[in-house]
């Protein structure tokens, strides 16, 4: 079979991390793999030299549409079996999804379109999972609470969308002596921090970061004044942040870190992961790669989120902007030491047996095979 991924943008965050590892997965087993990408995408360059086809276009021309650029499209996707393309925010009226579905009708190709997601966002477009009746395709959603979406509010037929998780790889993100070494050298912080909470991922508005600063600022000043806080990852709020937590004197209680493609190293340091997220949320990576590591969870209550963050049995869910709650949240996953460890093995458990990113590949490429031979 004949995979194609379609990645239109230049981010390197969770679910970029994921199609690579698809990439490689997908050649291992035996499939012929093509990645549709932009040029000097971070996922192009981490699947060069994996056996994978990869087809690139200049990320501002391809919003014209025009025939130059359904030419690289069509060359692309002509030989796949399937294209699985990930639904991401629309840029001047161009949608991958949809311009994929164009050029598989107007080439009448057989390729079948598999937009994947798991944010929903209320003024994304039907078409953008649906973008066309007449040709072959349908939806992966990778949490019940985006299937459950897209079936109810857009109203697209049960049967056009599957649920399949992404999960995670229980073998790489799984704590060791060796490897919390490692960490202690990677990310250095005073060693009387206690609790150490870790914040990863793009550091832009919806994130709610200042939610979260306005939590270690109430906590710092009275029930845990050795918290730390890791912020690592990057994007256009790093300056600002960097400076808000100089102005609410928190910097010795908060460190910043950048972007990395090994995280089991930052969750070896964390005692609590948080994902004070204000909108526009799924079922993030860094959620399974926590608790796969045996770190608890407090993150807000949208999206697929509550599927993993069992209240009380992996972690707490909070409401999105809630900065009094959150706190609390921390104060009583920490101070309960008997049951915060009893977590730590729910967490891991919930992963090993749920959510191991080999067997929902395996589902993934059952799918493929499902929809092709339907075909």
């Amino acid at each position: 079979m004949h995979i194609g991924f379609i990645e239109d943008t230049h981010l390197h965050g969770g679910t970029q991390i994921w199609v690579s590892e698809a990439v490689r997965a997908f050649i291992e087993a035996g499939h012929k793999v093509t990645l549709l990408a932009p040029e000097g995408s971070w996922v192009v360059d981490q699947s060069r030299g994996t056996g994978a086809l990869i087809a690139t276009y200049n990320f501002d021309d391809v919003v014209k549409e025009d025939k130059q650029n359904s030419n690289i499209w069509q060359n692309a996707l002509e030989d796949c079996d399937i294209a699985l393309c990930t639904v991401h925010p629309p840029r001047a009226g161009f949608h991958p999804s949809v311009f994929a579905a164009r050029v598989i009708r107007k080439g009448n190709l057989k390729t079948h379109l598999i937009p994947k997601t798991g944010t929903i966002v209320p003024d994304y477009q039907r078409e953008f999972y649906l973008p066309d009746e007449n040709i072959r395709s349908s939806v992966v959603a990778i949490a019940d609470f985006t299937r459950s979406y897209l079936i109810e509010t857009y109203k697209i037929p049960e049967e056009l969308v599957r649920l399949i998780y992404l999960g995670t790889d229980v073998h790489r993100f799984r704590s060791s002596e060796s490897a919390r070494r490692e960490a202690e050298k990677r990310y250095p912080l005073a060693t009387q921090s206690a609790p150490i909470v870790g914040s990863i991922g793009s550091l832009e508005p919806r994130k709610g970061h200042l939610v979260l600063f306005d939590a270690i600022k109430e906590l710092t000043s009275s029930s845990l004044p050795t918290l730390h806080l890791m912020l690592v990852g990057d994007g256009p709020d790093e300056e600002m942040l960097k400076e808000k937590v100089k102005n609410m004197a928190l910097s010795e209680h908060i460190s910043f870190f950048p972007f990395t493609d090994q995280p089991n190293y930052v969750f070896e340091r964390l005692d609590i992961t948080v994902l004070p997220s204000l909108y526009k949320e799924g079922l993030p990576n860094v959620l399974l790669e926590s608790l796969a590591m045996g770190v608890p969870v407090i993150a807000s209550d949208i999206g697929g989120v509550a599927e993993v963050v069992l209240r009380g049995e992996t972690g707490y869910l909070v409401e999105p902007g809630d900065s009094a709650e959150l706190a609390n949240a921390l104060n009583e996953i920490w101070a309960d030491q008997e049951k915060y460890t009893e977590m730590r093995s729910n967490a891991r458990r919930l992963i090993t047996e749920r959510f191991n990113k080999e067997n929902q590949f395996n589902k993934f490429l059952s799918y493929f095979h499902e929809v092709n031979f339907d075909d």
